[in-house]
Parts: structure tokens; C-alpha cells; sequence
């Protein structure tokens, strides 16, 4: 008999929904697909919010719309047929909300937002940099969003007393999801969102207490019980758009499904997402290594209540820079118009464009820094500016290939790329010269939230383990890097004109020297 599973990919500025026929389970099939975008909000210089209510709509909206495409593109398809669904979720946003209505009581605070600067500063200087370190793998910086609890149980006192009181409650998105699928029935999380929360102890699997108490939080009880990535998390109840009791069955922050959707299940298996940002993870296996590059340690997934962890490095800024020169700039008019001018010009040596339009992630971890396009004439094309944005999305991810060889004591063989971004062919060459390394690009890009629908498989026992699942994934292309003396000589050049342009993004915020 058909049976399909519904997979919700929740980001940063859309909803993306898909229907994934997994009657044959090693090949499965999208059949419906929509993406809803919602709006971003900017109150303050560097602040950014979300509205709630807003991020729920889109997901309706999305879902209405894909599993009506799914209707029209398979007779058998039918909403009583769903099986599971799978969510995935940008991570370090937090939301606040009422615990047994799921009614928001803020604006979501967005892991892009700076507001929690301060804070972080403030525990830095009180001597937690190392206690969070250890225990959680991460670093004090406001993208966490454990510092946005902070901030909000400082500066709004009538929301604080609601925390306490036991009224309002945190989560991340996948929280405020769940709690909302489920008719207000379940307020769980699970571990890869967990870790990121800069509460959540990666050592034990727990939240912490001496983390809880640091961050203001007062009681474990505002935080939502931390599940396996893969199992029962609740079922739908009185949505009206699908019908009750279908199982949420696998659960994954954005970066950690888009591992999974990659299939990257042995250590020293990596992949990068061109969303919003860029993120690579290559796979730990069972042991929570330390970085001494700048690269985080964090939790890829929970299975049969066993920790598996991955090095994470995050660029902040990747396809929001072509956004940047789409909405702000207004030299391009879509984002797909950028690899075809791109290609007409050449960009660096003389041109760079440093993408810290949301500071420098890792391994600077430099929230002052603001991006900058240096060596401009009057002779600069715009074809030029958007070539430049190109090469400085690759050129960042590659500081992220390089510390995690660093990391891992060898390079890295293939970098399985996805994301809306990693359709750019002239980016993912350029990723392979500058990285040095062969850059496979999936047939789905949506491996985010078929990750999703991986883990939501593995919940409900249609897959019996991760070797199964690898064979659901395909290759549609290999980007081989620069071999000749000549390119590779080249590419130097350029490499060595992007670290200058660093340095002088630094130099300008004041967070490095001449």
C-alpha cells in the first residue's frame, strides 16, 4: 500500500514542505513541494525577529499547497496515507509561549540577532568561556540562543514573572512546531536543537544545572524534555489540514538533517548547506572531539539514547549575500541571475567581497566585523561586485575546510554540498579550486528536509537502521578542483588577497591590529 511521509523544513526566512512517497523506501520520491516565505523583521541595528504566528502560517500555507501537488501528481496520494512527519528547524532561535496554549508572548529572537552581545561579554569576563566550552562545545557568542533568554529575563520583567510563575516557557523553533502540531500536548525537544541552546551539557545528555542557573534561566521546568532525534514526539491534533494522530517521528536541527539527508553516517563525512548562512559538519561518530581551530562540537543526532556528534562551522552570511545584492543593492534581479553575470568577469585578485554582514563566524567568532567589498575603482562592474560575492561565500567556507583538516588531522576527500546556493555552478567550482578538495552536488538539494524524512522513517521502523537510508541519495555532479600548476597558482593568489581583505574587515571593527 502507498505511504508517504510529510517533511517540514522550518528556516530562516522560509517554510519550505514536502511529500515523500516512501512506498519503496530505498526509493523514495518527492512528490509535492512548496516553499512560503515570511517576514523579517529589523527593529534595531543589528536585531532580528520573527513573528511567530507568522513562521505557523507559512508552514500551513506551505504544507496546504505541497500536499495539494501531491494530490494532482499521484492519484494514490491521500492525507490519511501520511505515516510520519519530519521536522527540521533553523536552531539557535528562541521562541517564548505560553506552555498549554502554545500562544506566542514575543517576537522569536533570530540566531542572527546581536542584542545578546553583552551578555556574552559579561559571562566571558565572569570566567565561563572555558565552563561552556567543555560542557556544551560551543562558544559565548549571541547566535546561541541561551544569551537571548538572558536578555529577555532582564528586559521584560512582566515575561520573566510569567517564566517563573510556570505560565511561559522556551524553546527553540522545533519546540514551538511540535507544541502547535500537537494541540499544545507536547513540549519536547531533542538533542542536536538541545546543543545549541548553550544550556545542554554534551558530556551527559542533560540539561545543565550550572549552565540553567549562569544563563538567568530559573527552572529546568521553562525548558522542553530532550528526546531521541528518532521516535515519538506526538501527533497531530485538530489541525484541520491533516488529519489526527499521524506521529511526529523524527526531529533534527537544519544543519544536523541536512547530514543526515547527505547520508554522512561515518566519521570524517562531511557536507556544507548554502542557505542563509553556511554550514559545514563532518561526522564524529560517538566521540565529543575539542576543536583548536574554531570549530564547534556539537551534537549530530540521538538514537536508542546514544550521543553521535560532528565538528560544525558556521559562515553566517552565504546565500544572503546574493539576497544582499537582489533586495539592498538592487544589482541583480534574482538570485539565479547571479552565476550567468558572474561568469562574464573575473573578480579577485583585485576585487573581494568579505560577507560579515552578520559578523565573522567561525573560526573568527567576530560579531563586530561588517561586511565589505575592498579594492573598488571607477572602473568596477557590477558584474564584477556580484562575481566578487561569489568567490567570498567560497572563499569563507574554505577557512572552514581548512580548520576542520586542521580538526581532523587529515583533509577532507569530498565536500557533499546542498542548499538553494549550491545550484550555482560557478560557486561550487570555485568552492572546489579554493577548497582543494571534490565537491559533489546531490540530485535533491532539498536534503535538509529530506534528512528530516530520513529520521522520520527511521521513527516509525520503516528504515531499520543508517545503512539503509544511504541508498535514497544521489549524485547529479562532481566539481573537481584546480589541478594544474598554473590554476593552483592562481587560486593561491586569490587566497592570499582574501585573508588581506579579513584583515582589514577586523581592523575597521577594532578587533585585530594593523
Amino acid at each position: 500500500m502507498a505511504q508517504f511521509i510529510l517533511a517540514i523544513d522550518q528556516g530562516t526566512t522560509g517554510t519550505t514542505v514536502l511529500v515523500v512517497d516512501v512506498t519503496q523506501p530505498d526509493a523514495t520520491n518527492i512528490i509535492g513541494k512548496q516553499t512560503v516565505d515570511f517576514t523579517q523583521h529589523y527593529p534595531q541595528t543589528g536585531w532580528v525577529e520573527h513573528d511567530l504566528d507568522g513562521i505557523w502560517s507559512s508552514v500551513t500555507q506551505a504544507a496546504g499547497q505541497a500536499l495539494a501537488q501531491a494530490s494532482a501528481a499521484d492519484k494514490s496520494f491521500d492525507a490519511n496515507k501520511i505515516v510520519g512527519i519530519g521536522l527540521t528547524n533553523q536552531r539557535e532561535t528562541l521562541c517564548v509561549f505560553e506552555r498549554q496554549t502554545g500562544k506566542p508572548l514575543a517576537r522569536a529572537i533570530v540566531w542572527q540577532c546581536k542584542r545578546s552581545a553583552a551578555i556574552c561579554q559579561r559571562l566571558r569576563a565572569a570566567g565561563l568561556e572555558t565552563t561552556v566550552k567543555t560542557k556544551t562545545g560551543l562558544v559565548l557568542d549571541p547566535y546561541f540562543s541561551g544569551t537571548k533568554i538572558t536578555w529577555l529575563m532582564e528586559n521584560n520583567p512582566e515575561l520573566a514573572q510569567s517564566v517563573r510563575r510556570g505560565h511561559a516557557v522556551f524553546g527553540t523553533i522545533d519546540t514551538y512546531l511540535i507544541s502547535r502540531l500537537t494541540g499544545g500536548k507536547s513540549f519536547v525537544t531533542e538533542a542536536s536543537n538541545a546543543s545549541r541552546t548553550l544550556a545542554f551539557n554534551i558530556q551527559t545528555g542533560r540539561w545543565d544545572s550550572e549552565l540553567i542557573e549562569a544563563l538567568s534561566i530559573p527552572s529546568v521546568d521553562a525548558l522542553p524534555q530532550v528526546l531521541d532525534s528518532a521516535g515519538l514526539f506526538g501527533k497531530t491534533q485538530g489541525l484541520g489540514w491533516l488529519p489526527d494522530g499521524i506521529p511526529i517521528s523524527g526531529v533534527l536541527g537544519d544543519q544536523q538533517a541536512a547530514l543526515a539527508g547527505q547520508t554522512c553516517f561515518d566519521v570524517g563525512e562531511a557536507k556544507c548547506t548554502y542557505g542563509t548562512g553556511a554550514f559545514l559538519l563532518a561526522n564524529l561518530g560517538s566521540k565529543p572531539l575539542v576543536s583548536k581551530a574554531g570549530m564547534l562540537t556539537t551534537v549530530a543526532w540521538s538514537l536508542g539514547g546514544k550521543l553521535s556528534y560532528a565538528f560544525e562551522g558556521s559562515a553566517f552570511i552565504a546565500g544572503a549575500a546574493v539576497q544582499f545584492l537582489r533586495d539592498q543593492l538592487r544589482i541583480i534581479q534574482s538570485a539565479s541571475d547571479s552565476e550567468a553575470i558572474a561568469r562574464t568577469v573575473t573578480a579577485a585578485p583585485e576585487i573581494y567581497f568579505v560577507p560579515a554582514l552578520a559578523g565573522l563566524g567561525a573560526p573568527y567568532w567576530d560579531p563586530k566585523a561588517q561586511g565589505a567589498f575592498l579594492g573598488l575603482t571607477r572602473g568596477t562592474s557590477q558584474a564584477q561586485m556580484v562575481r566578487a560575492v561569489l568567490e567570498g561565500i567560497a572563499l569563507q567556507v574554505r577557512e572552514l575546510t581548512e580548520a576542520m583538516a586542521h580538526d581532523l588531522g587529515s583533509p577532507l576527500q569530498v565536500l557533499r554540498v546542498d542548499g538553494g546556493a549550491a545550484a550555482n555552478s560557478l560557486l561550487m567550482q570555485a568552492q572546489a579550486d579554493y577548497a582543494g578538495i571534490r565537491v559533489d552536488r546531490p540530485v535533491n538539494l532539498e536534503t535538509t528536509a529530506f534528512g528530516a524524512a530520513l529520521f522520520s522513517g527511521l521513527g516509525i521502523g520503516l528504515y531499520k537502521g543508517l545503512d539503509q537510508m544511504r541508498r535514497a541519495r544521489r549524485t547529479e555532479h562532481i566539481f573537481s578542483p584546480a589541478s594544474t600548476p598554473s590554476e593552483k597558482a592562481t587560486v593561491a593568489s586569490h587566497i592570499a588577497g582574501w585573508h588581506r581583505a579579513v584583515k582589514a574587515v577586523q581592523v575597521f571593527a577594532g578587533t585585530a591590529t594593523p
